[in-house]
């Protein structure tokens, strides 16, 4: 699968894979200077690309998980979500989740993009619906605590 992308700035860089089999291409900061984020604070940091995503598919901007583990810095809204009619830059929302002041610098590695298929569906209201054995058993009702 092909997918075509514009570089917004001279400086954008073109999503990477870590390895061979990686399910996740690498974003990265499109910025001029360092960013500051401070404890339990949310910067939005652009990549510079802007992307056609194929009809029938969508980009999960997900955790780097080297980042969020050593860093405290995620996706603010844990997975974001780039629609196959999206046009504008992507963007990553980081949310660092640390207790100290974390820094994200030019180019630095900010989350991983993972293109992935989806189901169109259609809500159908009905006055009631089928019963099953777990019935409405909601958190922690399939297993122990």
């Amino acid at each position: 699968m092909k997918i075509n992308f514009t570089k917004l700035t001279d400086s954008a860089t073109v999503p990477q894979r870590g390895s061979l089999y990686a399910a996740g291409y690498d974003l990265f900061a499109d910025i001029n200077e360092d960013i500051e984020i401070m404890p339990h604070e949310t910067k939005l940091i652009g990549t510079g690309l802007s992307m056609e995503i194929p009809e029938g598919y969508f980009g999960g901007v997900f955790a780097r998980s080297g980042l969020s583990m050593k860093e405290g810095l995620r996706p603010a809204n844990c997975v974001g979500v780039i629609d196959s009619d999206y046009r504008g830059e992507v963007k990553v929302s980081l949310h660092n989740d640390s207790e100290v002041l974390r820094v994200v610098t030019p180019q630095e590695k900010i989350a991983q993009l993972v293109v992935l298929p989806f189901l169109s569906v259609e809500f159908n209201e009905v006055e009631s619906l089928s019963d099953t054995d777990r019935g409405q058993g909601g958190f922690g009702s399939t297993g122990k605590f």
